[in-house]
């Protein structure tokens, strides 16, 4: 992979995302879909960039694992994420009715970009202890096994999520900054910074992305996350940004050998399907097994 792109990858396309969202903003265009679009484009570059610039080359070639992708990745897109905005849209015309407003007045009078760092930090700081949580709690971490169970990492990898999991995320990260009357434009302007960060953090890429490992949650960081030894594994719990891990003391990055043995579930985990195909592990949670000791 090229020095440029290897270092400056992931600050590219959160750059290229906020300028696209900016461009659009002020031409009253729909954010929405910026988002949208640079989180595919991501996806796909990533994708491609994967066969001439693998980290791993054994972490391209599918182990029985591809179907289980794909099939997470269209039950997230087409039906998790479409459910989790109707689901909020109508939290918030329980809590402030049809007209919406609510607690939003005096976040609307701060500077954008302000509003934009406190969402940021709040709904971080939501998905941060979800996720430490998940890894905490039996019950929770059998939910969160599912996107633990690849053996490999690669692009398609971040979205293998039990839909139970994803939703627990939500609603105690972007569901507070919505009641608490953050605007659409601010979450939007937090998801164009992170979701370009996201679709490359599973990424089988070699990127060495230097001081932006401070900032943002990305694959070399990522990968320690994944690795079958607890110890390893329990740190960088961040989201998009890794600022919660610093400040909780999670955080871990060894510049030049972000590399464990071996990713996967933990050596504890025997139980879990984890070979199993998408839907069996996804009712696997309703089973007895998900909460013995």
């Amino acid at each position: 992979m090229s020095v440029f792109l290897s270092r400056h990858l992931v600050v590219l396309v959160a750059a290229a995302s906020i300028g696209a969202f900016v461009c659009v903003q002020g031409a009253g265009g729909p954010l929405e879909l910026v988002v949208l679009l640079a989180s595919a484009m991501t996806l796909l570059l990533a994708s491609i960039l994967e066969r001439y610039f693998p980290y791993r080359s054994a972490w391209n070639r599918p182990i029985g694992d591809a179907a289980t992708d794909w099939v997470s990745a269209a039950t997230m897109v087409a039906v998790v994420e479409p459910l989790l905005k109707l689901l909020g849209g109508l939290a918030m015309v329980a809590v402030y009715g049809h007209n919406g407003g609510g607690g939003s007045e005096w976040l609307r009078g701060l500077p954008f970009v302000l509003q934009v760092v406190l969402a940021a930090l709040l709904i971080e700081f939501g998905k941060y202890w979800s996720h430490r949580f998940h890894h905490q709690v039996r019950a929770l971490w059998w939910l969160h096994a599912m996107h633990h169970s690849s053996e490999r990492l690669y692009a398609l990898n971040n979205l293998r999520f039990h839909p139970l999991n994803y939703f627990i995320n939500f609603a105690v990260s972007m569901l507070p900054a919505m009641l608490l009357g953050f605007s659409a434009e601010a979450i939007l302007a937090y998801l164009a910074l992170t979701q370009p960060v996201l679709m490359l953090q599973h990424a089988n890429l070699d990127l060495r992305s230097g001081w932006a490992n401070y900032v943002f949650s990305t694959n070399e960081l990522h990968r320690w996350h994944h690795s079958t030894e607890s110890a390893e594994a329990d740190a960088n719990f961040g989201s998009a940004l890794i600022l919660w891990d610093q400040v909780f003391g999670t955080f871990r990055y060894q510049p030049g050998q972000n590399d464990p043995v071996q990713v996967g579930l933990f050596a504890s985990t025997t139980d879990y399907p984890a070979h199993a195909g998408y839907w069996t592990q996804l009712k696997s949670m309703f089973l007895p097994e998900c909460c013995r000791a």
